[in-house]
């Protein structure tokens, strides 16, 4: 194919729905230090407790320190960083806005103008504003970067030459603390003094990247969003900046599938059923990473019919919960493992007594009925303690 037809496939590749890929995420990610970074300037404002502009500014990073280099990226990087699926998650566009939508219209001005365009970067200000609030204010950053995407030799080596040029626009919203007043110590009195309280920059609770880095080129077809509160819905910031939906928050992602669960399996819903899918999934997810499959997997309605299936849950049990997940998810719904089944850690819970087990021994534990009266038992092999006093079973 000629130059031209490569350069279009690289930056319009297929849309489709994606998990984001960790690897270039990562490979984004390390160039946030200063001596690789070609980020040379960066715009913002300060917004007030009332969503007011007080301050814009548009500095170089030459003129900083490099310990202030240091804190501007740490704060940009932090907008793509965080668990995969939880903290930051995929936003897509539609066909449509990608010919003429306005909020991507807006964006893709603003990477290819380099964040030059005064009016595309208020435009962008405004739409962040409208969506978003802090009790102490604000601060908005926003950067544009240029990074020559080199490819590697059969040893692993890296060629010279640059495959592609990856151009992209990246944004974090910072909330300010205010610190308290406290006493210290001033040595030029040498005496102790009150040291007023202050409004300081904090780590990001929003932010995002434009276009995604997918395979390793652009995909303009969609964005990175990153929350740092993974229990609020950023419904209002994804509509106002993006012009799409947001995904449901994690955490409502797991209530909204426990509950699925429990009312489409009913009685069939035991601890062998919950215990017995949530083990398969950490078998399938260590296989992958022996294996090293760089597709991850992901929890769809054909994944979890086959899950129910091997656990013996009834067939009819299965076609119920497949229409009621359609209903809460939508039919093409890719959820990640970890929102919606911890896989991390197996927890039996009762109104009075929790009981913690280790992930990979859920054969100690068992439900049983005995004289009518329902038990939950654990296997107890050796080192049993009550209060940290080792305890003998008669």
């Amino acid at each position: 194919k000629s130059s031209l037809g490569k350069a279009f496939l690289c930056e319009y590749p297929y849309r489709g729905s994606i998990r984001l890929g960790d690897k270039e995420l990562a490979e984004i990610r390390r160039r946030y230090k200063s001596d690789k970074t070609s980020i040379s300037r960066v715009r913002g404002c300060y917004v007030n407790d009332k969503n007011e502009i007080v301050a814009e500014f548009d500095q170089s990073l030459g003129l900083m320190s490099e310990d202030e280099i240091e804190f501007i990226l740490g704060l940009l990087k932090k907008s793509i960083s965080g668990a995969n699926g939880k903290n930051i998650f995929d936003v897509a566009f539609t066909n449509q806005q990608v010919v003429d939508g306005a909020e991507h219209n807006r964006l893709m001005k603003l990477r290819d103008t380099a964040i030059a365009s005064d009016e595309d970067v208020h435009a962008l200000y405004e739409s962040i504003i409208s969506s978003t609030h802090f009790d102490a204010g604000y601060l908005i950053l926003l950067a544009y970067d240029k990074y020559d995407v080199y490819s590697y030799a059969g040893d692993g080596s890296r060629r010279e030459d640059s495959d592609t040029v990856f151009s992209y626009i990246i944004c974090s919203v910072c909330p300010m603390k205010l610190t308290r007043a406290a006493l210290g110590y001033n040595a030029n009195e040498n005496a102790f003094r009150t040291i007023a309280s202050n409004a300081v920059i904090a780590a990001p609770e929003l932010g995002f990247m434009f276009p995604t880095f997918d395979n390793r080129c652009a995909n303009i077809y969609n964005a990175v969003c990153y929350t740092k509160n993974i229990k609020e819905s950023r419904e209002a910031f994804t509509s106002s900046v993006f012009g799409c939906a947001a995904p449901m928050p994690p955490a409502e992602q797991k209530a909204t599938f426990d509950s699925v669960l429990r009312e489409a399996v009913g009685e069939e819903c035991s601890y062998e059923v919950v215990s017995g899918v949530r083990d398969l999934v950490c078998d399938i997810i260590e296989e992958q990473k022996e294996n090293k499959v760089e597709e991850p997997l992901m929890i769809t309605r054909s994944v979890m019919h086959d899950l129910l299936g091997k656990c013996n849950v009834p067939e009819e049990k299965i076609e119920t919960f497949e229409q009621r997940y359609v209903e809460e998810f939508g039919e093409h719904a890719r959820l990640c493992p970890g929102n919606v089944i911890s896989t991390k850690r197996l927890e039996v819970k009762t109104p009075e007594v929790v009981v913690k087990v280790s992930p990979d021994r859920s054969d100690l534990v068992e439900t049983r009925t005995i004289d009518g009266v329902k038990y939950i038992l654990i296997r107890a092999e050796t080192g049993v303690e009550v209060n940290g006093v080792d305890v003998d079973i008669k």
